[in-house]
């Protein structure tokens, strides 16, 4: 597929296949019951790849197990959209092996987030869109979670077209500074983010829309995350920032204001922090690897690119 011309997924419509993979951390084998029977309540048929069932300590299975999953979900034409089991860690270590031009000639709408900004960096390098959404057995298949679980599937079955404005109640209190930027929507998971820097999978900064969240990392780890992010150039090199959940011990609201704001004021940067995204609650869907229009005085974000046709 000539991926120049690509203007969106399909929407999916009851009866497809969802391929589930495991391309970082395991999942108790207990859960796995109540995945399958999420995703079949939801009018889709489910499969579960191997890796979805092994267990080799802090990875879902051996490297080669964990790609051929991810190769065998992008090869099957039945397959209508991928979603990653959980995050954890260990997807960046596929990166160098994952063959692009099947991704290319079958690409498949990927759904998940934390470890699985990897795979969203590479989706996006071949100008393809994903969703940084929740994913099953860490998130959806937990009580309270029905409101993320609900905007997902809304998304799934009416599409996400140019034109959407996403406009979410945002987090009282979060970092912010005025302003509008258009730009390509990058980023996700702060620790992946920077962790990609230097590789041939790095998020392309320049004139983009950065999005961070994270989870579990104390001040001093993300003070000198996002002083890697300064120092590597790429606070100056975006045009915009938008910040989801932190959820830490101590939040990291204060560091985020004194690290972020004073430049995105300096260079005219808009900043809008509060979104519901990321590890915290709520996690609403948001597409990734395509143009969007930031505008932080409305606290909007307004698609620029299809993402998903409705069903």
């Amino acid at each position: 597929m000539n991926l120049a011309g690509f203007t969106g997924f399909r929407g999916l419509a009851a009866g497809d296949l969802i391929g589930v993979i495991a391309p970082a951390g395991p999942v108790a084998a207990d859960k796995l019951p109540a995945v399958q029977a999420l995703v079949e309540g939801w009018g889709y048929r489910v499969r579960l790849y191997p890796s979805c069932h092994a267990d080799t300590g802090y990875l879902a299975g051996p490297d080669s197990l964990r790609l051929a999953d991810l190769h065998a979900a992008l090869a099957d034409d039945e397959v209508a959209a991928i979603h990653c089991l959980r995050g954890g860690y260990g997807t960046m270590r596929l990166l160098p092996d994952i063959d692009t031009a099947l991704l290319r000639r079958h690409p498949k709408l990927l759904i998940g987030y934390s470890d699985i900004t990897a795979l969203h960096a590479l989706w996006a390098l071949q100008g393809l869109p994903s969703l940084h959404a929740p994913m099953l057995a860490s998130d959806l298949i937990k009580p309270g979670r029905e409101a993320d679980e609900a905007a997902l599937l809304q998304l799934l079955r009416q599409g996400l077209r140019a034109g959407d404005v996403l406009a979410p109640a945002l987090e009282g209190g979060a970092p912010h500074v005025d302003g509008q930027a258009e730009g390509l929507l990058v980023g996700g998971n702060l620790s992946l983010v920077t962790a990609l820097l230097g590789t041939p999978w790095a998020w392309p900064m320049t004139g983009a829309i950065l999005f961070l969240e994270d989870v579990n990392e104390e001040l001093y780890r993300v003070d000198r995350l996002l002083t890697q992010l300064r120092l590597a150039g790429a606070l100056d090199a975006v045009a915009g920032i938008v910040l989801g959940s932190f959820t830490e011990e101590a939040a990291p609201t204060a560091l985020l204001h004194d690290m972020l704001v004073p430049i995105c004021e300096q260079h005219h940067k808009p900043l809008l922090g509060g979104w519901p995204t990321g590890h915290g609650t709520p996690n609403r869907p948001l597409p990734m690897g395509l143009r969007v229009r930031l505008d932080a005085t409305a606290g909007t974000l307004t698609l620029l690119q299809d993402v998903l046709h409705a069903k």
